[in-house]
């Protein structure tokens, strides 16, 4: 019996390939890159073909790496990340760069759709509000500012439905992602024929729903040549990938909770219930039946892979000769600093923010500058600041009804023991970290293999796959320091909200 699933993650900053055995162990795992363009303030956008390039060429190394046989894959699972806007024509092909959930370009049409149809009907509707990171107002933008594009368009992909299609030649839209449009109904599961004309999106548009774990189709003659697989192994829709990541951390009953250390961080808490906040993000789970209530912070791991890129050249000549990676070293200078970095505080609004405060004007900010700060306290200081976004979000679904006890750690600042421990100091939440560091394609394959039957249902599927590494609880001896810098945190972009809506982009 074929026992080896593959799993793919379309992040923000590059793919990771990943395959496993049924147990969950991993062959092996490959990262492909590709660029993010920023023509403008606000824009953040990805070429979608440059995903199924990358994927492609990791796939090779993938297979090779592991020295695993192709036909021995029993299934294929896809992770991706949220609110792509993939235009394709009736032949498939990518009518142009797709937006991402950075962008914030269509601020006006959300703004203008809010007041002609209410926000608040919006919100009933689709359990979201609709702002600018979405789909929805990105596929209005090309209506009015690319109308060649917005005439071609035959179907609007999301991440992970882009590369199905590639994979198999066929149209499909999970339904975890279909959150990304604000005429899908959150209660029913089903698109909502009366906001989408409302809102003058095609019926055309939007494929088919089908559930994560459905498998759409089998990899084609064409996608096998190019990607190094063989034809006819089965794909299934796959879904978000913090849903997956979600589940690859063992995120299935009502109360658990992922805590998200990627480039975007946040966390995703899993309901039985609906249960939605529009200060929040609501979407339903890759598991049949249950929702995740999410918060997401543009900073994240993002904001040390900027640190490291703008201000650790030191870090890098080192690396050779020390033998720890520049992350490491900073990880190490920043360990060296006091709780609360002495009073330099962080907000990790670097391209604009999203929950709770929904503001694509914010700005990254450090606050309580002196003489006296290091590089260490800014790395520091970036860290407690992501956290602080971490518990505002927490603080804000527990008024919504959610209950939290225990944090599931999960994304490459997992690995960082002292990262981890701030969050567990901040937030007030212990902390425990699966023994994965590739819970978002461990996820897409747990789907795979419920799918093709591999496992007998979820439950068996995270018994089987997921184990946990470390835990960490939170110290109660820093529990003062951090609460003071968190309500300054939160004074200081209240006190600044209106002066960053000066620099508003054009």
């Amino acid at each position: 019996m074929k026992e080896l699933l593959l799993g793919i993650d379309i992040g923000t900053s590059s793919c990771k390939v990943a395959i496993f055995k049924k147990t969950g162990e991993v062959v092996s795992s490959v990262c492909g890159d590709y660029q993010v363009y920023y023509p403008k303030s606000g824009y953040a956008e990805q070429e979608p073909d440059d995903w199924w390039m990358a994927v492609c060429r990791a796939t090779k190394k993938c297979i090779q790496k592991g020295n695993v046989n192709p036909s021995d894959f029993a299934g294929i699972g896809i992770a991706g990340q949220s609110w792509s806007a993939v235009a394709v024509d009736k032949g498939g092909n990518v009518l142009t760069r797709t937006p991402i959930w950075m962008d914030t370009r269509s601020s006006e049409i959300c703004d203008r759709l809010n007041q002609e149809i209410g926000s608040g009907t919006i919100f009933q509707i689709s359990g979201n509000s609709l702002t600018a990171s979405y789909t929805t107002g990105k596929v209005l933008w090309y209506e009015k500012n690319l109308p060649e594009v917005y005439k071609k368009t035959d179907k609007i992909f999301q991440s992970n439905s882009f590369i199905a299609y590639r994979l198999t030649g066929k149209i499909s839209q999970d339904i975890c992602q279909s959150y990304a449009w604000h005429c899908f109904n959150m209660r029913t599961g089903a698109w909502d024929d009366e906001m989408r004309k409302a809102m003058g999106i095609p019926e055309q548009f939007l494929p088919d729903i089908s559930a994560c774990h459905a498998v759409i189709g089998t990899v084609t003659r064409q996608a096998a040549q190019q990607s190094g697989l063989v034809e006819g192994i089965p794909v299934v829709a796959g879904g978000l990938d913090a849903a997956c990541g979600a589940l690859g951390a063992g995120v299935i009953h009502n109360g658990e909770t992922q805590e998200q250390g990627g480039q975007a961080g946040g966390m995703s808490i899993c309901t039985d219930t609906y249960k939605s906040d529009p200060r929040l993000i609501l979407s339903c789970h890759v598991i049949p039946k249950h929702w995740l209530l999410q918060g997401g912070t543009t900073g994240g791991g993002g904001v040390m892979r900027w640190l490291e890129r703008e201000f650790a050249d030191y870090e890098r000549i080192m690396a050779a000769e020390s033998g720890k990676s520049s992350l490491v070293q900073l990880n190490e200078i920043a360990q060296m600093v006091n709780s609360g970095s002495d009073g330099l505080i962080f907000l990790p609004y670097m391209s604009g923010e999203r929950t709770p405060i929904w503001d694509p004007d914010a700005k990254g900010v450090f606050y309580g500058l002196d003489f006296s700060k290091t590089k260490g306290h800014f790395i520091r200081a970036a860290m407690e600041g992501v956290a602080y976004s971490v518990r505002h979000n927490l603080e804000v679904a527990e008024e919504a009804g959610a209950s939290v006890e225990v944090l599931r750690s999960m994304g490459g600042s997992a690995n960082s023991l002292l990262w981890t421990q701030i969050k567990a100091d901040i937030t007030g939440k212990p902390i425990v970290v699966p023994d994965s560091d590739t819970a978002t394609t461990l996820g897409a394959v747990m789907l795979a293999g419920v799918g093709v039957g591999l496992y007998r249902d979820f439950q068996e599927a995270v018994d089987t796959v997921v184990m946990i590494k470390r835990e960490h609880s939170p110290n109660p001896e820093v529990k003062t320091v951090y609460d003071k810098n968190y309500e300054i945190y939160l004074e200081l972009y209240e006190n600044l909200r209106n002066t960053m809506k000066i620099t508003r982009r054009e």
